[in-house]
């Protein structure tokens, strides 16, 4: 698998990352210990987890597979905080709260430290300089190699990275973490050009549309997906309308003609995107993730990127407008 620099940094990061949203719970032990192998086995290294996955599982099923099933050196660990998913304040970027949970992480990982930590949202109630003073902090006592912001806006992004940047010895940023693909691309008209100009890599969560673009919702929704199950319903219905059907379409249009499947097409617009280090790519079983990671193997060809661009376009006036 091919290499990017991460961000303005010298770290240096496989162009896919394997996510475990759902490790813990609907993945259990074993098939996540058979996605990791199957994951490094083609050059990946990159492994996307949080504290609020699964409660906690997620990291806990990796802390039980680093070291016993591939060495600690192998994998690059991203992990985020910050969330309080059922709590009154549902984000909290408090220096204890964020200082406190990676602790957490880190116990549950097995290990003494991340190579990437991210803030986990926005969080308005506690002053900026408050939560980046305990990004430096983590980075300083060696907890995280490398930090980053998830799921923060453009000028939120902006602002965080451009105050790290203004001081001597604080620990810059280097990855945003966003909800991107050809479904989601409202962060084209300000996030990444912010992320260009302040040399933040861009890590897509759900590159396939919350699974939409795979085309398993085309005719009806499966028993064993995820817009059946209780804990992602909610999550995947927003991506079930028409317009996003017609996106669907057109990226399996794109698969009968280019010979591939409308997994390989959709990962590789996005993969390919300017700024984008690596889509995190989530699988509940081997055979999903083997079937992501065939897209390593191809590029697609303009006139497709194109058409795809001009389907899938914001519509004027929308948050994701740029014309």
């Amino acid at each position: 698998m091919q290499q990017r620099p991460l961000g303005r940094s010298g770290l240096v990061v496989s162009r896919l990352a394997l996510g475990t949203m759902t490790w813990g719970r609907d993945t259990d032990a074993d098939d996540a210990a058979a996605q990791l192998k199957t994951f490094l086995d083609a050059g990946g290294n990159l492994l996307d987890t949080a504290d609020v996955y699964a409660d906690g599982q997620a990291e806990a099923v990796i802390g039980t597979l680093l070291g016993a099933l591939v060495p600690r050196e192998d994998v690059l660990v991203a992990t985020k905080a910050g969330l309080r998913p059922g709590s009154p304040r549902r984000r909290d970027a408090s220096r204890r709260h964020l200082l406190d949970t990676l602790d957490a992480s880190l116990r549950r990982l097995g290990t003494d430290h991340v190579d990437l930590w991210a803030v986990h949202g926005y969080d308005p109630d506690t002053p900026l300089e408050e939560t980046l003073a305990a990004v430096d902090a983590a980075v300083s006592s060696g907890r995280a190699r490398y930090a980053g912001v998830s799921n923060f806006c453009a000028w939120q992004t902006a602002r965080a990275a451009t105050w790290q940047v203004a001081w001597p010895g604080r620990a810059p940023l280097v990855a945003a973490q966003v909800e991107y693909s050809l479904l989601q691309r409202g962060v084209e008209a300000e996030l990444l050009p912010a992320c260009a100009a302040l040399g933040l890599g861009v890590l897509p969560w759900s590159p396939l549309g919350r699974g939409v673009l795979t085309g398993k919702y085309r005719h009806d929704r499966p028993a064993d997906s995820r817009a059946a199950s209780a804990h992602f319903e909610a999550f995947v219905a927003p991506y079930l309308d028409p317009r996003c059907s017609s996106i669907v379409e057109a990226v399996h249009t794109a698969a009968v003609g280019l010979g591939r499947s409308p997994v390989a097409v959709a990962l590789a617009w996005v993969r390919d995107r300017p700024g984008v280090v690596a889509p995190v790519l989530g699988a509940r079983t081997v055979g999903q993730l083997l079937g992501a990671l065939a897209v390593e193997e191809m590029a697609l060809p303009p006139e497709i990127g194109q058409a795809l661009d001009d389907v899938s376009a914001p519509a004027p006036g929308s948050p994701g407008w740029a014309g």
